[in-house]
């Protein structure tokens, strides 16, 4: 049974539109920790307090800003707010294509699986077998749940992937290593190289990622488990909200590819951080997964 779709709509490139469904390619798997009352187990919430007085204050007198500089800050409405977010188009919006290996690894995010679909089938088969055939990955603009994101769409085995990237504002250059010329043009013993590639060829081995596990998470499931099985479990009672579906009406248009090569209808690349327009009417939602109603405060673990 493939996972649930948190997003329907299409990739589009030149006049071809491609119907997909977005899947999540990860999922948390870290222990979640509430707070909880230890005098009646009823689950503990964050207040909203006033810093300066300590004092708490109701909803209503809450408004957002932006620091402009030190101890200053403009307020932004939510309607300002609103009126920011870009328009989701629905549409995976490809813009370029380019060699696999040119992305940074330092700009890759996260990645997501597209499944096809409305009979998409062939016409995903064609932009995955193109992509794997050329050695290229398409570059695209794509807005979920009223974010835009710059991604990277990509074959893998008998599918295809998108990545989310960061965007280049958002990613440190190495220069702030401030690296010294003893790292940068280090003069290395050959005798030394060679036993530290020797004991590399030793140690390697295959990706085998069952092997790979998460031992504090492991660790405290299994007390949690074994406290269970003892009868030490608390109620505690807890809601939960779920939001309706809607989907895009997007329609496959494969018979357009030689259109589009033919120079109609050719989509230009957009403005930096501009997605490009939409080519087919969608819906402008998308649903967001079920969230817990209690408050969590999230641990890390030790290094």
């Amino acid at each position: 049974m493939m996972a649930r779709a948190i997003w329907k709509g299409a990739i589009s490139f030149g006049l071809v539109h491609i119907p997909v469904q977005l899947v999540s390619a990860t999922s948390q798997q870290g222990v979640d920790f509430d707070w909880l009352d230890k005098r009646s187990m009823d689950p503990v919430g964050y207040k909203r307090i006033n810093k300066v007085t300590g004092k708490e204050i109701t909803k209503e007198n809450i408004v957002k800003g932006v620091q402009y500089e030190k101890g200053r800050y403009v307020v932004i409405s939510e309607e300002e707010i609103r009126s920011a977010h870009p328009r989701s188009t629905q549409t995976i919006d490809i813009f370029a294509f380019i060699d696999s290996a040119k992305i940074p690894l330092q700009h890759i995010d996260t990645p997501y699986y597209l499944a096809p679909d409305r009979r998409g089938e062939k016409v995903y088969a064609l932009l995955r077998q193109a992509l794997l055939d050329s050695g290229k990955v398409a570059i695209a603009n794509v807005v979920i749940r009223t974010s835009q994101h710059l991604a990277a769409v990509m074959p893998l085995d008998e599918a295809i992937v998108m990545v989310l990237l960061r965007w280049p504002s958002e990613v440190r250059s190495l220069d702030t290593l401030e690296l010294t010329k003893d790292v940068t043009q280090a003069k290395l013993n050959k005798s030394e190289l060679d036993m530290a590639k020797r004991l590399i060829e030793d140690m390697s081995a295959d990706w085998e990622p069952d092997e790979y596990r998460d031992t504090f998470q492991d660790q405290i499931m299994a007390l949690v488990e074994t406290k269970a099985r003892e009868g030490k479990i608390e109620d505690v009672e807890t809601g939960a909200e779920e939001a309706d579906r809607k989907t895009a009406d997007v329609i496959d248009l494969t018979e357009l590819l030689k259109r589009s090569l033919g120079g109609k209808g050719k989509a230009a690349a957009p403005a930096k951080g501009k997605a490009t327009k939409a080519k087919a009417d969608s819906a402008d939602a998308e649903e967001k997964p079920k969230r817990r109603a209690t408050p969590r405060k999230k641990t890390t673990k030790a290094s």
